[in-house]
């Protein structure tokens, strides 16, 4: 094999081990070994392999998947990506997909990767697209909690579940953030647009949506130990995962209520400030419009006019201007109109 698909496997494998009895076991072979860490695991009771790959391509994947006899289907959905949440049951297997979730915070974005995970009853394998959710936290945590990880890999896939939910409860909670300046930008006193920083967060809900919801199902049927290769014992994890989920899924859709809400206080703001302006033109146009009338009746070129030969008509105009004028100011104000 090149030196150079060597290098490449290496940067692909972030961390492959054997466990048994919840503790890791050291080996006498190659990270990229798959038939030889499988074999490892064999000669050992109630062990298994857990192999982490980043991105890895069809042709290192291949190899795994003839090392631990995964289906062509499943394979090629972890080498493409892009799938929806889901779990499938094959004969030697499960192969469960889940979306990771990140929030950047300066775009008003939900940013979307991919683990998907193969579980046999002496491997699991997790296949990482993205940079969410890093498992190798999530490993390390669990290499600490012998009783957890001694349920084999019915713990990984628990740990797998319950990190990729705890960043969904992360990321709905900066959305929350989000929602909650938007509904005080949009009933404060100033003049706001807020109807596209809306917009971007119920697109972003939704993103967020598709991650939650079809995951509901799988983890529903974890708690009820009714997948093969899932022990039952593991039910009371799965469900606390399973409550985190809810409550993303509850705030995803009570979120976006209150933006629909927003964007209909959004729009009800925007017409009673045009009506308000369209008063205010009103009465700037009456406060000349009167004065207007007043001089456009005096300036008439006719002999037969009251107060024509008054010595006191001009300044009576101007009076008579400047008195409407207040009296129509006065009235527009306490009309609140101006």
């Amino acid at each position: 094999m090149p030196v150079s698909v060597v290098a490449y496997r290496e940067h692909v494998i972030v961390d492959s081990a054997v466990y048994r009895h919840g503790k890791r076991v050291p080996v006498d072979c190659h990270s990229h070994d798959y038939a030889a860490l499988r074999a490892a695991a064999d000669m050992e009771h109630h062990a298994f392999v857990w192999v982490g790959l980043y991105e890895p391509s069809h042709l290192e994947l291949a190899d795994i998947a003839a090392a631990f006899n995964l289906h062509d289907l499943a394979v090629e959905d972890a080498v493409v990506a892009h799938q929806r949440p889901k779990l499938e049951l094959y004969d030697e297997s499960i192969f469960m997909v889940l979306k990771t979730l990140w929030y950047v915070d300066e775009d008003d974005a939900v940013e979307t990767g991919e683990i998907n995970l193969f579980v046999g009853k002496d491997f699991v394998i997790t296949v990482r697209h993205g940079r969410g959710s890093q498992l190798k936290d999530a490993r390390r945590a669990l290499e600490q909690q012998q009783a957890v990880l001694d349920h084999g890999p019915s713990a990984v896939v628990y740990a797998v579940c319950d990190t990729v939910v705890d960043g969904y409860l992360a990321v709905v909670e900066e959305l929350q953030t989000d929602v909650d300046e938007v509904e005080t930008s949009v009933f404060s006193d100033r003049r706001t647009n807020d109807s596209t920083r809306i917009y971007t967060l119920k697109r972003e809900i939704a993103e967020v949506r598709r991650a939650v919801l079809p995951l509901r199902e799988p983890i529903r049927r974890f708690t009820a130990g009714t997948v093969p290769g899932i022990e039952e014992a593991s039910g009371p994890f799965f469900r606390d995962v399973g409550d985190h989920l809810a409550q993303a899924a509850e705030t995803v859709d009570t979120l976006d209520s209150l933006l629909s809400s927003a964007f209909e206080a959004h729009l009800a703001r925007i017409s009673v400030q045009q009506n308000d302006d369209m008063r205010k033109i009103s009465a700037g146009a009456a406060l000349v419009v009167v004065p207007t009338l007043i001089a456009g009746i005096y300036g008439m070129n006719f002999d037969h006019m009251p107060e024509l030969k008054w010595l006191l008509g001009y300044p009576f105009a101007l009076l008579l201007m400047v008195g409407s004028s207040a009296g129509l100011l006065w009235f527009f104000k306490r009309s609140g109109w101006l």
